[in-house]
């Protein structure tokens, strides 16, 4: 890891952006893709008209009627898109999960290096609150991490403990060290996939991994086995990595095939076998992104589901 996260030049105007937001009671909660492209259709050519406007619902807005604090962060670091009308566009979004505030890839998230933030990562949240126990202490990797939504709710649990990010993406890892600046958490992040080069054990692995098939997104894109193959590899890699009595707590989707089969659920408990580990693996919401089954991808799924597992490595 590089140690603590430290902001670079042009990401300490963000930092200050969050913190002008934050004191001004600034809160917006993402939706899913579809449901953001139907309440911004409602206002088809319409202009911000306020921050929830620009940095929630990514519309354009005019430079020179919005707040010049907002206008400076995003050019300073790189973030304002100018549009030929005159009009602008922020390049990030800015949500409140559990009283905090994200940074994250504005409307649409459809660049290779695109950081999401939606409904999953508030249930993601909610599930490390609900499993972690406040006295962990140790070592927490949120693998993947993106933005650094798991990373930081393990911390507001579990304070005393030493928490890190992974990803593949430099800009999710950038925002996650804004957004744990902001928050006041120490936090060491990692460039690399997985939980590759994460040397030394791990008392908790904290996952979110992405679950659907046939996507050309990185941050959406799980593999084979219907999106559920980077779910699988991660727990292995995790089962590796973990100290004795260590945990995986992994959030992620499962395609029900006809039938009823869940592959996932069955892949995940081979892997909890084959290291000797205890396995809790539960469904808590059983139908999500149902658009999905209308494509070939998903021509043999009844529905997809969101699961949790909760592995813990054998003492």
């Amino acid at each position: 890891m590089d140690g603590s996260a430290k902001l670079l030049e042009p990401d300490l105007p963000l930092l200050d952006l969050l913190s002008r937001l934050d004191r001004g009671g600034y809160a917006f909660t993402p939706p899913t893709p579809a449901t953001h492209r139907r309440v911004v259709a409602r206002r088809a050519g319409a202009i911000a008209g306020n921050l929830r406007d620009i940095l929630g619902w990514s519309l354009p807005f005019d430079p020179a009627q919005a707040p010049g604090f907002l206008v400076e962060a995003l050019e300073t670091a790189g973030l304002l898109r100018r549009l030929p009308d005159g009009t602008a566009k922020s390049a990030v979004r800015v949500a409140r999960l559990q009283g905090r505030l994200f940074l994250h890839s504005a409307f649409p998230t459809d660049q290779e290096d695109a950081v999401f933030l939606g409904p999953d990562s508030y249930r993601f949240a909610d599930f490390i609150a609900r499993e972690l126990a406040p006295d962990t202490a140790g070592r927490i990797v949120d693998v993947g991490g993106g933005a650094g939504v798991g990373a930081l709710a393990a911390a507001a649990v579990a304070p005393a403990a030493e928490v890190a990010v992974t990803d593949i993406n430099p800009a999710a890892l950038r925002f996650a060290r804004v957004n744990a600046a902001h928050a006041g958490v120490p936090l060491s992040t990692l460039q690399t996939s997985g939980l590759d080069s994460v040397a030394g054990d791990i008392d908790v692995v904290l996952a979110n991994p992405p679950y659907m098939a046939d996507s050309r997104q990185a941050y959406r894109d799980g593999g084979d086995l219907h999106g559920g193959r980077l779910s699988v590899d991660w727990a292995e890699a995790a089962l590796g990595k973990l100290k004795p009595g260590g945990r995986l707590l992994l959030y992620t989707g499962s395609a029900i095939l006809d039938g009823g089969r869940d592959e996932l659920g069955r892949a995940l408990r081979a892997a909890a076998v084959a290291h000797g580990a205890a396995l809790d693996y539960r469904e808590i919401d059983p139908d999500v992104f149902g658009e999905e089954l209308e494509t070939d991808a998903y021509a043999d799924v009844e529905r997809i589901a969101v699961v949790t597992a909760v592995i813990k490595k054998r003492r």
